[in-house]
Parts: structure tokens; sequence; C-alpha cells
């Protein structure tokens, strides 16, 4: 592991409890499912391993409890060939967990407790600063404190994603200002913006418009089956829509791991093939986001190379 890094994220680990269910049951409702699963989550975890089945040098800072589910996840990273030196199993601490529900038809609701995830710390940043210094991408989210993802994007001095997911209605604008893309789903992009919603093509454009005037340079929202729409403040008022591949309904299993298969990919894109278009490599982030869906879990359903 002593190569430099190409993608080095900097976000949370979380062990996912999935409850797979006809459907989604309504508030106060109680569902028989047919099928339960634990599987390896956290966006930042997640995306990491994304991108290193993708053929990447990953690395990942973050903060596991001293338990069972800690110890299983270090080695877990390990198995998938993710740098885990500045991975950091804390005593006193629980490992972060994920309530997640998965309908027949592949939609899902998502509960989650952070526990050691709330300790990662600006000192972390010193701490891998040689990460910081030799890898090509950083990918941050927002599932561990703010304060720690604006002190790791300030140390950086590559291209950095920020995946402003679970959403913040008051998002600091020092963190749209700060990273070089800035990539969230409709619903989170609707949430930043108070737009009612986000279901159309158009609809995103006017969002990316919202979120450059908020200090973002280059946002991509994404649209599920409709791909992504991409837009910059160097060119504003030109935007590019991204299709993604057609999965038809029946071959759609489970939609968990998508956001963070396409952040992975890109971010591997992005540090294997700088020169490329933004929207090639988006297009080949797309490409894998719709093979996951295909597939159950989180990162189980992530595509190898």
């Amino acid at each position: 592991m002593s190569e430099s890094p190409d993608v080095l994220v900097f976000g949370s680990a979380i062990i996912d409890f999935i409850c797979y269910t006809p459907r989604l049951p309504k508030p106060g409702e109680t569902l028989h499912g047919h099928r339960f699963q634990t599987g390896y989550g956290g966006k930042g975890a997640n995306q990491c391993v994304a991108a290193a089945r993708q053929g990447s040098r990953t690395a990942l800072v973050a903060k596991l409890g001293a338990d069972s589910f800690g110890s299983d996840y270090l080695k877990h990273l390990q198995e998938e060939n993710v740098n885990v030196e500045h991975v950091q199993q804390l005593e006193g601490q629980t490992t972060g967990v994920a309530q997640i529900g998965v309908s027949d038809s592949g939609e899902n609701n998502i509960i989650i407790v952070v526990g050691a995830n709330n300790s990662l710390s600006p000192c972390d940043v010193a701490a891998a600063d040689s990460l910081f210094q030799e890898a090509k991408v950083l990918v941050c989210q927002l599932e561990t404190p703010i304060e720690s993802t604006l002190t790791a994007l300030k140390a950086f001095r590559g291209v950095s994603i920020v995946n402003a997911a679970p959403a913040m209605e008051n998002t600091p604008r020092e963190l749209l200002q700060r990273a070089s893309i800035f990539c969230v789903n409709e619903s989170e992009a609707a949430l930043m913006t108070k737009m009612a919603k986000i279901d159309t093509i158009d609809e995103a454009k006017i969002a990316i418009g919202e979120l450059i005037k908020m200090g973002a340079q280059t946002v991509i929202i994404t649209l599920g089956k409709l791909g992504a729409v991409l837009g910059s403040q160097k060119e504003q008022g030109k935007y590019e829509h991204v299709p993604a591949p057609v999965v038809p309904a029946e071959k759609v299993v489970d939609t968990t791991g998508a956001g963070d298969a396409f952040i992975g990919a890109l971010a591997h894109n992005l540090a294997r093939y700088p020169n490329k278009k933004l929207s090639a490599q988006i297009s080949a982030a797309c490409v894998v986001a719709s093979q996951s869906v295909q597939l159950p879990g989180t990162q189980s359903s992530f595509p190898r190379a």
C-alpha cells in the first residue's frame, strides 16, 4: 500500500442492516419482510470501494468503533485493496449503523446512526497529510462533521468531489465553494435550492443555476434512470444532459448503492483519465451505476472492471 493513491476518500463507514419487503411501510405501519442481510456501507467507504473495484489505488480516512462490527469492516476494506492506514477503531465508540428498507420495486429508505463517524476530526487531516499531498482526487460526503470535511477540502490541491449527502437545507457556502465538483441527486438538490421537486432535466438545470449562484464551481445533479445534468460557473447558462443506459424495470433489484457507485466511478475516471471531457467521465460513471442497480446490496452490488 506504499503507492500514492489515485483516490482518497475522507468520510464515513457504516454497517448496513437491510430488510427486503414487498413495499415500504407507511408511517406507523408494521410489515412482514421476506429477507434480511447485513452489509458494509457508509457513503465514504462505499465510494472508496466502488473506485477500488474500478481499478483505482484508493485510501480511506475514517473512524470505526472498537467492536466486532468495526473489526470485521477493517478486514473487509483490506480485502477490497483499500489503504486503511488511517482507518481507526475508537474505544468506547460504536461503529456506525444504517437500517435500510428495500421494496420489491427497488425503492429504499434509510435511517443512519453514525456512531464513531462523528469523531472524524480536523486532526485526522493533518495525520494523513502524505495522502492529501499525493492523491489525485479527494472525495467527501456529509455523514461526518462538516468542520472536518472543510479542513480536508482546504488541505487538498487536486480535484475534489463533494457528494452533499445527506442533504443540508442550509449548506455552508464554503462547502460549495471549496469543491471542484459538487454532486447531489434530485431530492438533495431540491432541498438545498428550496425547489418543490426536481423530476425533469429542465428542473435540474434550474437547480444547477441556483447552486452556482450559491458558490459552486461545477455541479452534477444525478437523476436516476434519466442520467445526470452538468453545469459550471465558467460556462453559466450552458448545461449538458448525460443520459444513463436503459435498465429494464424487471432487472432493477436494488437502487441503494447506485449513487455511491456513481461517485466512486466518477472519482476513478477523473484520476485515471484526467484529459477526458467531464461529460465522458460522467457517462462512464452512469454505466457503473446502472450495473449496480441490477444486484442486491450496496458494496456487494458494485461491479468490478
